[in-house]
Order: structure tokens, then sequence, then C-alpha cells
């Protein structure tokens, strides 16, 4: 007699959650052992909650980097080596090379952040000022601040889309997974500086667009490109990007208000107009899947 199919459900469940489980212990392990003999160092003399609300240039970086690093070291080591998947498995080889994937991805990143901006100028009184700067120092910074904010980004792609992604959607399939993912992926934003309800909502459907950018024709390219595009592309203009604040020379960006139409004090990403942007993005993406092979 044949054992009952419900008796052999819970095998791949259980294989899937032992998988995350141990990426995520993996990737933080490595991460707090290299991070935490150079912490003093990346620190330079400010406080845990001063990291927290205005990172240094250094910590921000040498994060981002170790981050990258270790989770990257997690997924070969969960994924490639224990599970036995290969770079098309977890997205890094799709139909579109790599160079397209990663153009189209900042495009979908920059386009949805400029125009939540650019909005916000016309219905709530938002604006750029000049600050004294000059535009030379505005193009040295941004780049400087893109060179940051990459190792971070894709990070998190790595530790949110990536192996995380795959092997979740598998067991329960991709638009499951995609919500569950994107939820986890807010909840990491908690403690950012100023956050809302509202603006973990919108980290929230960001969540959903980058995961349909990463189950594109692009892969883990496009939605590592949209998450820079759009963290490059607010920091560059002078917003903050979740809550943090970049110093950007030449420029400043005013707000306006209500706060809960433009975002206030945690950015763009607080507001209403990003939530339209956001989804705006995430259909045209989820249209794109429809009609090109992922």
């Amino acid at each position: 007699m044949t054992e009952p199919t419900s008796s052999r459900r819970p095998r791949p469940v259980l294989r899937a959650v032992g998988a995350i489980v141990a990426f995520y212990l993996l990737g933080f392990l490595l991460s707090a052992l290299l991070l935490l003999p150079f912490a003093p160092l990346l620190a330079r003399g400010a406080t845990p909650t001063e990291l927290a609300e205005h990172p240094t240039v250094v910590f921000a970086l040498g994060q981002g980097v170790v981050l990258l690093l270790c989770f990257g070291a997690a997924t070969w080591l969960v994924g490639v080596r224990a599970l036995r998947l290969g770079a098309a498995d977890l997205r890094w080889r799709t139909p579109l090379p790599w160079v397209q994937g990663l153009g189209v991805g900042l495009v979908l990143g920059f386009l949805p952040a400029a125009v939540a901006m650019t909005m916000g100028v016309f219905t709530a009184g938002a604006g750029w000022s000049h600050d004294g700067g000059s535009l030379g120092a505005w193009l040295s910074q941004v780049t400087k601040t893109v060179l940051i904010l990459a190792p971070a980004a894709l990070a998190e792609e790595l530790m949110f889309r990536g192996l995380p992604m795959v092997v979740v959607a598998r067991v329960i399939g991709r638009g499951r997974a995609i919500v569950l993912l994107s939820v986890l992926f807010a909840l990491a934003h908690l403690t950012n500086p100023n956050v809302t309800s509202a603006g973990i909502g919108n980290i929230a459907l960001a969540g959903i667009f980058l995961s349909l950018a990463f189950f594109s024709a692009g892969g883990m390219w496009t939605a590592f490109g949209a998450h820079l595009g759009w963290n490059a592309t607010l920091a560059a203009l002078a917003a903050p990007v979740s809550g943090l604040p970049f110093d950007i020379p030449y420029i400043d960006y005013h707000m306006g208000g209500p706060a809960w139409l433009t975002g206030g004090a945690f950015g763009p990403e607080g507001g209403l107009l990003a939530t339209g942007v956001l989804a705006a993005a995430a259909v045209l993406v989820a249209r794109w899947n429809g009609k090109e092979p992922t």
C-alpha cells in the first residue's frame, strides 16, 4: 500500500525551512565575526544610536561590503553546494545578458523615484533649492554615494530575493513567496530613523516590485539595478532613503506636505505618492514578465 500524499508533503517544506534557517544563520554569523573586530574602527567614535540615524561613510560602506561577502558565501554554501542550485536556478543567468538586465533595472528604479519626487513638486509644495555647493562637488559626492549604496543594495537582494526567494517559491509558489519575503524585507527596516507605518507598507510594496524584477528576464541583475536605481536617485536628488539622510552638496530637497503624501522625514518612501509609483512599476514589470521568457 502506498503512503498518503499528505505524509510525503512535509519533506520539501522541512528541507526548505532548514535551508533558509541555515542561510540566514550562516550569513549573520559570518557578518558578526567580520564586523565586530572592526566595529570601533568603522564607527570612528560614533555611538550605535548615532550610526543608526547618521551612518558614517566608512561604516555604511564596510557594512554593505561585509553583508555582501557573507551572504554571497552563504548562497554558495547552502544554495550551490548543499542544494545543488546553479546560476540559472538562482537567476544570475537569464535570457537577458547581465549588462542589459542591469541597465533595465537601473531605469526601472530611477523612473519611479524621480516621478515620485517630481509629483511632490506639483502636488505638495516640494522642491529643490541651491545650498551653495558646486555642480562638480555634486557629481563627485553622487558618485561616492552610488559606490556606497551598491554593495548594500546587492546584499539586500541576496538576503531577500536570491536563494530565499528561489527556495520558498519552489515550495509554496511564486506569489506567496513574493508576499512573504516582501513582508520580511519591510520588517527589516523597522528600526530605520523616522520610520512610519506608511513607510513600512511602501517598503513591502517595493519588495514586491523588486521580486517581480527578480523573476523577470533580467533576473538578479534587474532586481539589483532597480534597487540601486531607486536608492541612488533619491540620494542624488537630496532626499532621505528609507529615513537615512545623505549629505549631498549643491542642492537641497524640501519634502513639502502633508507628510502622508510626500513621506516627510522618512523620505519619499513614506508617502502616498511613492505608493502610486511603486504600484505602477510593479504592474509594469508584471506585464513584462507575462510577455518575456523568465
